[in-house]
């Protein structure tokens, strides 16, 4: 889909579609009842409509209908890691879990850096004909850090916003100039901040879990010192500014207060994070080797303290697939990351049965939210928005399998924890992409 274009232009779909009587959530217009949802031409009619006629009815009755989720931050892996993952691979993923939506990172190999990189991705995902793919193109040539990519370019070729993934940008003044062009451009920054110098050779979370084990450490400095210098930036050039995958008790107060101040930022979580902390690694489990790491019980308090009162607006899943082999090493020697699309909906659902979150709150941060930090046309059942939505059994419970996940990526530490709520039915612009009935793994 090329930034810009309306998605329901592009469906050809004709057949019109009634769920009926599902509990319909849409927290972009607080609905939240009990209610006959109808479909036409890929795209959302409205609620209880009057002599709508359908050629297709679904009975919802006990299941949720919410907008499909938008996923922040995903690795495609495609091209040139295609071992660990690739575009239809990860798009049959992503509606398997009722994301519908996903933000593909820069970060491929090569880099997404040129208008035909962006183009091919763009015609991968539709040739896979399962989630919507929207791109991130690199802030930096090659991800460098020193040379900036032709943004301009980028945008028209489709790109959302820029990135330079978990690069970084050392020369400040580089940085400044890309905050500048990319605002200029009206093109949103995605940021994860980490310091090179105190990431560097460090896997664990600065604390006595990696002294006790011997493992190298990231402080919280590595996120905050960078995230200082950043929000420097945004202040002198007030460029639009997202900080992705924040990690520390610390790192959220000084979004919180740039918030308060003004500044036109916003950030978002991992989903890990707010379920692990340095305590999961006491027995070196690479499946936990993350970047950022994961942190101490406080910053996990911290950062579901922040996205409860608004500070975070979003979950991500961080999705990064690896090969087998990948995690197969010493705990420091392994690839960082997680095959988190599928444990995202369930992660945040999960927030809600905590209490950290309410039911309409979890799946505004997956939905809603994320949708509006990309500021692309989903994450909605308004009427006339493209009817990509989701149909889950909220009471039903489940068993992670990691052998059974639809990534080519198995790598999750959340292997055997029991869940609850499970996706029956996705729709991508009124066509069904995913349905349980025909998935031998659900």
């Amino acid at each position: 889909m090329q930034h810009g274009t309306h998605p329901c232009a592009a469906e050809g779909a004709t057949s019109r579609l009634l769920i009926r009587q599902g509990h319909v959530i849409d927290p972009a217009n607080g609905i939240d009842r009990v209610a006959d949802l109808a479909i036409a031409d890929g795209c959302i009619v409205g609620l209880d409509p009057q002599a709508f006629q359908a050629d297709e009815t679904l009975d919802a009755r006990g299941l949720l209908v919410i907008p499909g989720l938008v996923d922040l931050a995903v690795r495609l892996r495609e091209p040139g890691a295609e071992h660990k993952g690739t575009v239809a691979s990860e798009c049959r993923a992503a509606v398997a879990a009722g994301i519908t939506t996903i933000c593909a990172q820069p970060d491929t190999a090569p880099p997404i850096d040129t208008p035909a990189d962006v183009r091919l991705l763009h015609q991968k995902a539709t040739a896979a004909g399962r989630a919507r793919v929207v791109v991130l193109g690199a802030l930096t040539r090659a991800l460098d850090g020193e040379h900036l990519t032709d943004m301009a370019a980028l945008a028209e070729a489709g790109c959302i916003g820029v990135s330079n993934a978990q690069r970084p940008v050392p020369d400040l003044l580089v940085l400044r100039r890309a905050l500048e062009y990319a605002s200029g451009l009206g093109l949103s920054v995605h940021a994860q901040p980490m310091d090179a110098t105190l990431t560097r050779g460090g896997c664990a979370h600065e604390g006595p879990i990696a002294t006790r084990l011997g493992l190298a450490a990231i402080p919280i400095a590595a996120e905050t010192a960078a995230l200082g210098q950043w929000l420097a930036l945004v202040e002198q050039t007030g460029a639009r500014v997202h900080f992705g995958r924040l990690s520390s008790a610390v790192g959220v107060r000084m979004l919180a207060r740039a918030i308060a101040d003004g500044l036109p930022v916003s950030g978002d979580v991992a989903a890990h994070q707010l379920f692990l902390s340095e305590m999961d690694i006491a027995d070196f489990n690479p499946q936990c080797h993350v970047l950022p790491p994961l942190r101490s019980q406080r910053d996990q308090a911290a950062l579901r303290a922040a996205l409860a009162d608004g500070t975070l607006t979003a979950v991500c899943s961080d999705h990064q697939p690896h090969e087998i082999d990948a995690k197969l090493a010493p705990f420091a020697e392994t690839r960082p990351g997680i095959s988190g699309l599928e444990t995202l909906l369930a992660l945040t659902l999960r927030l809600a049965d905590e209490g950290v979150l309410t039911l309409r709150e979890a799946i505004a941060r997956v939905t809603a939210a994320p949708a509006r930090i990309l500021g692309v046309p989903a994450g909605t059942l308004s009427a006339g928005a493209p009817a990509d939505l989701c149909l889950l059994d909220p009471d039903a419970e489940w068993e992670l399998d990691a052998d059974r996940l639809h990534s080519r990526g198995h790598n999750t530490p959340f292997h055997g924890w029991p869940l609850r709520g499970r996706v029956r039915r996705t729709l991508r612009g009124g066509h069904t992409v995913y349905l349980a009935d025909e998935d031998p793994s659900a």
